[in-house]
């Protein structure tokens, strides 16, 4: 023992007498009646450094953390961390931890209160703790003559009215003691927790419980159906539904996008895919909210509080991804996401229809990492051909997504047609249709498909630019409330294997700077050029809802291997045109010889005329005779051909794209309601160049609030924004849509909004 230690405890009858002693609130550590270190019981700091005083002082660490209540091993971490970092490691360490066990006097009335029927969680709430820490100290139910819980699985079991639910979603619907733990609550470890145990999730001070708001003092007490949540308990209904309850959430204001899914009809397709189930519905609205919030893939939702996402969609909890995944899957296994999407496109274009009628085509390429033989494609963002697939996406003129196909990476000439398939199953009958696209699109083939669909185009001529015939001419516009003078010459032309189309040239500085193609012949010059210019936001889609909502995620790796037919370059006629060239280099030497021979003066005539010459000929003969048996032996054989025949053993992988399509119409379903929040908002806001964000960021996803659930309504209290602009601007944005409300899907009670002062710190 140390000389200080032993100074210390000088005339104590046992050194090794180190205990803890709290009252009012305070602790004081003491080694017999010496006090060594006093603190407030919620100071976790300063109980760390209270740890590492006695610790330092010569006691083991096994003793100190039977005193203080922790773990051997975060004992033993915490006193590494301080040697190597000093205080900061013990300010570092000081989390919220494990609460405290629950006393005497709270522990015999939680039992009255079980006796009473109420729910673990309940018990928990009331006493300031987590559900789990007074079912532990209660015991399992069946002691007190109740039905014990199951232990957590992913079996299906049937929910009484609604679709089939996980047992893990069961049991939080059924206020089971561990649901606090799947909605983001870790349980603390049991008295039996090894040194592992306690090194992941260590004890700390108990937090005061929060006093309850009048909305919770006058809800009556929830039975063993209710879970509580947030401040107030949640009595789910039949099929998962939360009946009523209010809860707190930081992801409040994705209750906004509701707005625009009401417009687009999302509750009747989503219920459409879930095949009726108001349960598959709402997990479907889930899915999308999330997407919304910013995960980009279904691995990113377990980043998200369970407990707060859920009520989004009228979930008490959202599910997890062992739960998530195979319902997803097997929603997407039995449903068309092609024909879903049309059902989305179809009811959005209904009720907010596309005036100009111009639509924007584009191929977004997505790279693929796995192990899969799949097909290479041009990947612009990188420069080189990688492996992947192409999806086509269609936009409206406003920017909103409408449908998209995907497969094999392929040009836009071959994919166009097939978009515009799908564009023509989404769009009302007898709707004029324009479509603008890049110089990918601009082949005649495109040309040719979109005139026999009816369907009017739009593009970029290829360069070489054309010379115009007609003079050019200056024009005034207003564009954006703004004035410009542009110089531009239209003209009628000729294309090769398509016929006449419309030519307008752009001038800048007296020189024609790009020309524009299109079939329409009775548009306004400056409208065809508004419409092309605002191809851009289809690339300004690709990009940002590639980076807010993972258009580009392949989600799901299954792939078919099948036999490789795409049709590629045939190497037998590269190497019958190497052949070619040989013979044509060989025919050139030999006219260069006989050049050089009649030029050179040191030969005679008589020796040029009688030998050389002749042979010479005779040379020169023989190369074109060669030069034309290798054009005629590469004539015979193709240019390309299936890469089966190339290679018997040539594979490829199909990825099926189902799983990954159904996800697709809900990352689009959040990007258009952010879409559609935005525009609204801006009509209030005025700022062109910061609303999106706004929206995105401040909004939707910055937001927190509390949502109230009754039998017949769901109010969503939103806290203010910080910035007073934007708050006038929502507050007349929640005015609108208030005046007809929005509702979860698979759930038909109308939600409304208000906004509420932000609370005092």
């Amino acid at each position: 023992m140390r000389a200080v230690t032993r100074a210390m405890l000088a005339d104590m009858p046992d050194p090794s007498d180190l205990h803890l002693e709290r009252s009012g609130g305070r602790c004081l550590v003491m080694v017999g009646s010496a006090v060594l270190a006093e603190y407030a019981g919620s100071d976790t700091v300063m109980r760390n450094f209270a740890v590492m005083v006695v610790r330092r002082a010569g006691f083991s660490g096994k003793r100190v953390a039977e005193v203080f209540g922790l773990s051997a091993a975060y004992v033993s971490t915490l006193h590494a961390a301080a040697a190597r970092e000093g205080s900061a490691a013990l300010v570092k360490h000081a989390g919220p931890g494990r609460p405290p066990e629950v006393g005497a006097e709270d522990l015999e009335r939680a039992r009255a209160w079980r006796a009473a029927g109420v729910s673990d969680r309940e018990i928990g709430r009331r006493l300031g703790v987590a559900g789990t820490t007074g079912a532990r100290q209660l015991g399992p139910r069946d002691q007190a003559g109740e039905p014990q819980a199951p232990l957590s699985g992913q079996r299906e079991v049937a929910a009484p009215g609604g679709p089939l639910l996980s047992e893990e979603e069961a049991r939080a619907a059924s206020g089971g003691g561990d649901a606090a733990a799947r909605a983001g609550q870790d349980p603390a470890p049991g008295p039996g927790a090894g040194p592992e145990a306690g090194a992941a999730a260590e004890p700390g001070p108990a937090r005061e419980p929060a006093s309850p708001s009048p909305s919770d003092a006058d809800a009556p007490a929830a039975g063993s159906g209710a879970a509580g949540c947030g401040g107030g308990g949640l009595v789910p209904a039949a099929g998962g539904r939360i009946a009523e309850g209010r809860v707190w959430s930081r992801y409040a204001g994705a209750m906004l996008l509701y707005a625009f899914a009401a417009q687009a009809g999302a509750g009747d397709v989503l219920a459409a895919a879930a095949r009726g189930r108001g349960g598959g519905a709402r997990m479907l609205a889930a899915v999308s909210s999330c997407f919304g919030l910013g995960a980009a893939t279904t691995e990113q939702f377990k980043h998200l509080a369970a407990a707060e996402a859920g009520p989004l969609a009228g979930l008490a909890v959202l599910p997890d991804l062992r739960t998530l995944r195979p319902r997803l899957a097997a929603i997407a296994d039995r449903t068309d996401p092609l024909a879903i999407q049309q059902m989305f496109a179809a009811a959005m274009l209904a009720a907010d229809p596309v005036t100009s009628g111009v639509y924007y085509v584009d191929d977004h390429f997505v790279p693929y990492t796995g192990a899969r033989p799949v097909a290479k494609g041009w990947n612009n963002k990188r420069g080189r051909a990688e492996r992947g697939r192409a999806d086509t996406h269609v936009t409206a003129h406003d920017g909103r997504a409408v449908c998209f196909v995907s497969g094999e990476p392929s040009g836009l000439a071959v994919t166009l047609p097939k978009a515009l398939a799908e564009l023509k199953k989404s769009v009302p009958a007898r709707t004029r249709i324009m479509l603008g696209f890049d110089r990918g699109g601009a082949y005649p083939q495109v040309f040719r498909h979109c005139r026999e669909n009816q369907v009017h185009w739009v593009t970029w001529r290829r360069a070489p630019l054309a010379i115009p015939a007609m003079l050019p001419v200056l024009t005034t516009i207003t564009a954006g409330g703004r004035r410009r003078e542009i110089t531009w010459a239209e003209e009628k032309v000729q294309l090769k294997d398509y016929g006449e189309a419309r030519q307008i040239t752009l001038f800048e500085h007296g020189r024609p700077a790009m020309q524009i193609l299109t079939s329409d012949f009775d548009a306004c010059p400056a409208e065809i050029l508004a419409w092309l210019k605002s191809r851009w936001r289809e690339e300004n889609f690709l990009k940002y809802a590639s980076q807010n909502y993972g258009i580009d995620k392949i989600c799901d790796y299954a792939a078919e291997i099948t036999v490789n037919t795409k049709i590629t370059a045939n190497p037998a006629r590269k190497a019958a045109t190497a052949r070619v060239r040989e013979a044509e280099k060989d025919l050139a030497a030999a006219e260069r010889a006989l050049a050089g021979l009649l030029a050179d003066p040191s030969i005679s005539p008589a020796a040029k005329n009688t030998k050389l010459i002749p042979a010479a000929n005779r040379k020169i003969a023989a190369a074109r005779k060669n030069v034309k048996a290798a054009i005629e032996a590469r004539t015979k054989i193709p240019a390309k051909l299936p890469a089966s025949q190339i290679d018997p053993e040539a594979k490829v992988a199909v990825l099926r794209a189902g799983r990954r399509g159904l996800q697709m119409v809900l990352r689009l379903l959040a990007h258009n309601a952010e879409h559609w929040l935005a525009g609204h908002l801006n009509a209030y806001l005025r700022d062109d160049d910061e609303y999106r964000a706004i929206t995105r960021e401040t909004i939707i996803r910055g937001l927190t609030g509390t949502i109230t659930f009754t039998p017949a309504t769901i109010t969503v209290d939103l806290e203010t924004p910080g910035t007073p602009r934007v708050t006038r601007a929502l507050a007349l944005l929640i005015d609108e849509i208030n005046h007809t409300p929005p509702a979860i899907p698979g759930d038909q009670r109308p939600i409304t909004y208000q906004l509420t002062p932000p609370a005092s710190i």
